[in-house]
């Protein structure tokens, strides 16, 4: 712990932080370190190299300490300054919202097409993205289709609380809407496209998970049931009704699980059409057609 009792150059706390977490073994010390650095001190990374001797005052250097502290004990930096960029969207979070990944960001590629061309075709394309969180894929989608409008829905009001704040922030929220729904219990109408990203981890590999996930990612967005297809069950089930004819649907998936939830939507009378990989190389994303 660093008891500041006078101003320090802006660039020798950037180090000392980075050391720190280098040295309990955090992945991206240097991000992180840049990161928290700018959340608690308002210093960008343009600042601290054009002005590296620009001294901090104590208070900062105290609220940057005790940001170390947090990330020390692995709670994500995201959560810490309380947002994340997705699809180049700023989002904020909260206790209830997971941290929105960039692997996520794969999904949003492979149904832009099929958005693009309901929204040119018919004068509009409406999604229902389940399970919203921030709502981060919406949000995504409506940013890049302007004759797209969507509904978020998620069972958790605390979640809907962050999407419709994000939505604000960004102007959609005349395009965008949230409805609080236990999967498709709440939900009326019919949508051109739904999308999901569901949780798929089987119960079992919780408690496996790393600490940045497991202590601090809402648990009911992350268990998928005994076999992890516990929500691509309802999804194939339920989601037929709420389509429109020409209307498609797509999900995130876990790495191993292409086959399997392949099966579960063929045998429910949907066709693959897509699929995507994420930076990995991992099966991460599928697009499925009435």
């Amino acid at each position: 712990m660093n008891e500041a009792i006078a101003p320090e150059a802006v660039e020798k706390l950037f180090r000392n932080a980075k050391r720190r977490l280098a040295g309990a073994g955090l992945p991206s010390p240097d991000l992180d370190a840049s990161l928290l650095l700018e959340y608690a001190t308002g210093t960008t990374v343009l600042a601290r190299i054009t002005e590296p001797g620009r001294l901090i005052p104590v208070e900062k250097i105290r609220r940057l300490d005790e940001c170390i502290e947090r990330r020390l004990a692995h709670e994500p930096v995201h959560r810490i300054i309380g947002k994340r960029e997705f699809y180049g969207l700023p989002l904020k979070l909260n206790a209830a919202t997971l941290v929105p990944r960039p692997d996520t960001e794969t999904l949003v590629d492979l149904v832009l097409p099929f958005a693009e061309e309901t929204a040119n075709r018919t004068g509009r394309c409406r999604i229902l993205d389940i399970g919203t969180g921030t709502g981060a894929i919406a949000l995504a989608l409506l940013s890049e289709v302007p004759g797209a409008v969507a509904t978020g829905s998620d069972v958790s009001f605390d979640a809907l609380q962050a999407a419709e704040t994000n939505a604000q922030a960004l102007g959609f929220a005349d395009r965008f809407e949230t409805v609080q729904s236990d999967w498709f219990d709440a939900i009326t109408g019919r949508y051109d496209l739904i999308v999901s990203n569901p949780p798929y981890i089987r119960s079992a590999e919780i408690a496996d998970l790393d600490a940045d996930v497991r202590e601090y990612d809402p648990v009911r967005a992350l268990d998928g049931g005994d076999d992890g297809l516990d929500a691509y069950r309802v999804l194939a089930e339920r989601s037929r009704m709420f389509l429109e004819e020409k209307g498609a649907l797509a999900v995130e998936i876990g790495h191993d699980q292409n086959q399997q939830v392949t099966n579960l939507f063929e045998g429910a009378g949907f066709r693959k059409t897509g699929e995507r990989r994420d930076y990995s190389g991992h099966d991460r994303a599928l697009f499925f057609v009435k």
